[in-house]
């Protein structure tokens, strides 16, 4: 087989639990792909509200499906990367949607047989599936032009739905840290050939709030991950850096709304 008129095939992963209608928008926007290398795999954490019906409804447009009880997202993750068999795997998750019916199409139209990354930008958007703005544009995370491991010593530069990644590179998720996908992406780029830059949104990405008790437990183990990849020192002077470039956002945004 020539190598360069291989099509490469998508495998997109999305978890969920007792989500039935989020579920349903995200495999619709699957479903509407206009490539058809698309491997789709739903891994469901055992749901109790109608969250099989829809699968059900879908199965003609999901390659694979599980649903059985689990220890936590990055288990059921783990659980979609285990099962995948195409070149690149990408999570998009319940509530989260691919962007629009040519997305696949044009960034596999970008890939190269060396691409091992493929990043782009996330439109966030709120529970009535308002567009907010794109997540460079609303957060103090800017996604560069130039990615690679170091990029993310600041905090995560990329969004997950907005990174694609060679399967055969994909580590397996570490269950034992709530900032497990900052680790997985750090650990896939360290591997990575070639990093690419797809100039277009990827996907509608759901916002959602946390507890204030996990949001510190968040953020102590961010500090972890970092230190592991970093080394003490320089992650403690990047995380001085992170809360004064936080509290300038945070500064900056309600000046903004003053003045409105």
């Amino acid at each position: 087989m020539n190598i360069k008129s291989h099509k490469p095939v998508f495998s997109i992963i999305t978890v969920v639990y007792n989500n039935a209608k989020l579920l349903e928008l995200t495999i619709k926007s699957v479903a509407s792909q206009t490539w058809s290398g698309v491997e789709y795999i739903v891994v469901d954490g055992g749901s109790t509200d109608g969250t099989l019906d829809t699968i059900r409804k879908w199965k003609t447009h999901i390659h694979q499906w599980i649903s059985e009880p689990d220890n936590g997202l990055y288990d059921a993750m783990n659980k979609g990367l285990r099962l995948a068999t195409g070149d690149y795997v990408w999570f998009v998750n319940a509530g989260d949607e691919i962007f629009a019916p040519y997305t696949i199409e044009q960034i596999a139209n970008l890939a190269s047989p060396k691409d091992d990354v493929l990043y782009g930008e996330v439109m966030l958007v709120d529970a009535h599936r308002r567009p907010l703005g794109t997540r460079s544009q609303l957060t103090t995370q800017k996604l560069p032009l130039y990615l690679d491991w170091q990029s993310l010593q600041y905090g995560m530069v990329v969004c997950h739905q907005g990174f694609i990644a060679r399967r055969t590179i994909a580590p397996l998720y570490r269950t034992d840290n709530l900032a497990a996908d900052i680790d997985w992406v750090i650990r896939v780029l360290k591997k990575s050939r070639k990093n690419t830059y797809v100039p277009d949104i990827f996907a509608n990405y759901l916002i959602g709030g946390i507890s204030k008790q996990r949001h510190l437990r968040a953020l102590l183990d961010r500090y972890k991950i970092l230190h592991s990849h970093y080394g003490a020192i320089p992650n403690l002077l990047n995380h001085s850096y992170i809360a004064l470039r936080a509290m300038w956002h945070k500064l900056r945004s309600v000046a903004q709304q003053s003045n409105l």
